[in-house]
């Protein structure tokens, strides 16, 4: 209902709009002419809908162009900070995740992209913790950040990743359970260096417009959500393309 009513509140001054338009000698509605307008938008309801699914498909196609340009900007940043946690660092082909360790549908996505790196060696994963949900999303950042150089990232993301209603205790529990020096850890991760990395991932997600996580980039290509065959799709194009170079 509330999808409807949002779609009515822009689809209705749009209708009005139009059927004026259509009726040179009605310079301005008046309230019958609102009324007309108003039952039939309820009596065709699949107006509004579609109103509203061309309004997303709008933003969204703003949101992809913004963010394309400003991809090209900040590639270096996107793909080469040296703070970032990089799984197959000698791929060719750059895949960057900007990602949450407690939202859903980065757990939902996360086994699929646990295969595609552990089957194709080209890809280089490069991993952006985009904090979003709080103290624990947080917590669990910094613990993978601060075992970033012990050799067991990849699987501390499946693990963490595997966790419904992961907290910080949980965090820690589960980076011992994979064999992280916590000693070693936690100090790097609650260290004013990562701090400052974990502002700058936000602000980074932030000028491309990501909106939500998880979202990747490939090249120059954005895949908002988790769409794991666009990012395949992706992936694909530009293995074809970097051949072809070649």
């Amino acid at each position: 209902m509330t999808l409807l009513r949002r779609a009515a509140t822009l689809a209705l001054p749009l209708a009005i709009a139009s059927l004026t338009l259509a009726g040179c000698d009605q310079a301005k509605p008046d309230k019958a002419f609102g009324e007309k307008v108003r039952a039939y938008l309820l009596e065709h309801p699949e107006v509004l809908m579609e109103a509203s699914q061309k309004l997303q498909e709008k933003q969204a196609a703003q949101q992809a162009a913004s963010s394309q340009k400003a991809i090209g900007q900040y590639r270096q940043a996107i793909e080469r900070d040296p703070r970032d946690i990089v799984i197959n660092p000698a791929g060719s082909i750059t895949v960057t995740e900007f990602f949450d360790y407690r939202c859903g549908y980065c757990r939902h996505a996360a086994p699929e992209i646990v295969e595609l790196v552990q089957k194709n060696p080209d890809i280089r994963l490069v991993l952006k913790d985009f904090v979003i949900f709080g103290r624990d999303s947080e917590a669990a950042a910094r613990i993978a950040l601060g075992a970033k150089d012990q050799g067991k990232s990849l699987e501390l993301y499946k693990a963490l990743m595997a966790e419904n209603a992961l907290d910080a205790a949980g965090a820690l529990r589960i980076a011992k359970n994979v064999g992280i020096d916590l000693d070693k850890a936690k100090p790097l991760g609650e260290s004013q260096a990562v701090t400052q990395h974990l502002a700058d991932t936000d602000a980074l997600a932030k000028t491309l417009a990501l909106s939500g996580t998880p979202a990747f980039i490939v090249g120059d290509t954005l895949v908002p959500g988790a769409d794991i065959n666009a990012l395949r799709l992706a992936i694909e194009q530009t293995r074809a393309s970097a051949a072809k170079a070649g």
